[in-house]
């Protein structure tokens, strides 16, 4: 039975640890797990809602087909979250192959499409499963790090997370926020 459980483990390996595209970025300055990055614009479907429980699904719901092509669109990394105007709010970003002209629109007016410009960020990782603990104190950190840089923050802080809830080991997550490097 021993042998058996450890076959279907080895088995389940590849479903747990899938490499999936990454928005992508250039490094601009690194220092422990604090960076300033240059990120590529990128297409990205976003949903909100006042409590923020179901806009996984409303996102997946869309990548699965619910829209006008009925195409399946491959998931990414990472997930954005944030919170605004008491809404919350979830971005998937859109494989690089999408832009305005060939992205399939959603059926669903929960999900919006857009076309982020990217631009510059800070940034702090983080492992482990994230949560409201956890956000605030690494959003803390990062703050005291462009307070200290003497960087102007733009806008409102972001939390991306690059793993599914279903695997445990070297999770990966980031607090970022758009500066004037």
């Amino acid at each position: 039975m021993k042998n058996v459980s450890f076959f279907i483990l080895l088995l389940s390996m590849p479903i747990f640890s899938q490499k999936y595209e990454t928005h992508s970025f250039e490094t601009l300055f690194t220092e422990d797990n604090f960076e300033i990055r240059e990120y590529d614009s990128v297409m990205k479907a976003r949903a909100f809602s006042d409590s923020g429980n179901n806009n996984f699904m409303k996102l997946f719901r869309y990548i699965s087909g619910n829209n006008e092509k009925k195409e399946k669109i491959s998931m990414t990394t990472p997930v954005y979250m944030k919170e605004q105007n008491n809404s919350s709010i979830m971005e998937f970003v859109l494989p690089a192959k999408f832009n305005e002209n060939n992205v399939s629109k959603p059926l669903s007016d929960e999900v919006e499409l857009y076309m982020d410009s990217g631009g510059t960020y800070a940034s702090i990782s983080y492992g482990g499963y994230s949560n409201s603990l956890k956000r605030k104190k690494y959003r803390s950190e990062l703050n005291k790090i462009i307070s200290k840089m003497n960087l102007d923050k733009i806008g409102d802080f972001i939390y991306l997370s690059y793993d599914s809830p279903y695997k445990f080991y070297n999770r990966k997550n980031e607090v970022i926020v758009k500066v004037n490097y």
